[in-house]
């Protein structure tokens, strides 16, 4: 992580992307987002649910304590406005946790065990990165989903946040 400045717009950004893309999923036609599909998730919200659970994992180990998943989905996942409720807590988690992060500890190692086993260890600031690119990853997989409806999925791309939301980090 470049600066603490950075480490602070990622998590704002991650959020605001989150807004666009559930906003969007909210206004698809009725059925769209729990549509089966041909993807790595079932449907819309499971992969939505993937994001938020891989942020409570991450969030966890960050917080060096035990997250309590076995794996990196959950079979079943709750409503889409449930989803976005708790999609926004921990967004707003990591938003709060990036404010109050000093130059150290964001350079600090985390040691934590995969939920599909192996030992892993990689900085605080590492693990920010992953948690937004992992977020932009998936988000992709939804944008593709969206072509299939056919609907115009949100664009969620770091150059427009930074070009319409005002940085004061």
């Amino acid at each position: 992580m470049t600066t603490l400045r950075t480490t602070r717009m990622l998590t704002r950004y991650k959020a605001w992307a989150n807004e666009l893309m559930f906003k969007a999923v909210v206004q698809l036609p009725p059925g769209e987002a729990l549509k089966q599909r041909c993807s790595l998730f079932p449907n819309i919200v499971h992969t939505l649910n993937h994001n938020y659970v891989i942020d409570l994992i991450f969030q966890a180990h960050l917080l060096s304590r035990e997250h309590g998943f076995t794996a990196r989905n959950t079979p079943t996942c709750p409503p889409l406005g449930s989803l976005w409720h708790a999609q926004q807590e921990v967004d707003n988690w990591y938003i709060a946790w990036s404010d109050g992060i000093t130059d150290a500890a964001i350079n600090e190692t985390v040691l934590f065990t995969f939920v599909g086993g192996g030992e892993g260890a990689m900085t605080r600031g590492e693990i920010l990165l992953h948690v937004v690119n992992h977020t932009t990853y998936h988000h992709g997989f939804v944008a593709n989903l969206f072509y299939e409806i056919p609907a115009e999925p949100p664009t969620t791309d770091l150059p427009v946040f930074l070009r319409d939301v005002p940085q004061n980090v």
